[in-house]
């Protein structure tokens, strides 16, 4: 069975910084790109971040200079830390993982960020 736990979500200040977790079991991680996503009521869910197999990342325009995904293999984790939050970046996190050749895509459950002073 497949699980992506998501943890680190809270309240911060703008200006502020927080990092999110995803660990996953159920997949051998090291071969999944993993990604981080979010989603505002309203709103479609959009792409935040993307850390390939290969290390390779790829961030959307709004949080590039700001956000930085990485992973450990070892730990099967993935991680998102968020410098300079700003009220707009308020959303559910969610972490994905997916593995192309085989169409397989998993979701976590979502994590909540809200940036208020």
């Amino acid at each position: 069975q497949v699980q992506l736990v998501e943890s680190g979500g809270g309240l911060v200040q703008p200006g502020g910084s927080l990092t999110l977790s995803c660990a996953a079991s159920g997949i051998i991680f090291s071969r999944y790109h993993m990604g981080w996503y979010r989603h505002t009521a309203g709103k479609q869910r959009e792409f935040v971040a993307v850390i390939t197999s290969g290390s390779t990342t790829n961030y959307a325009d709004s949080v590039k200079g700001r956000f930085t995904i990485s992973r450990d293999n070892a730990k099967n984790t993935v991680y998102l830390q968020m410098t300079s939050l700003k009220p707009e970046d308020t959303a559910v996190y969610y972490c994905n993982a997916l593995l192309p050749i085989f169409d397989n895509n998993y979701w976590g459950q979502g994590t909540q960020v809200t940036v208020s002073s």
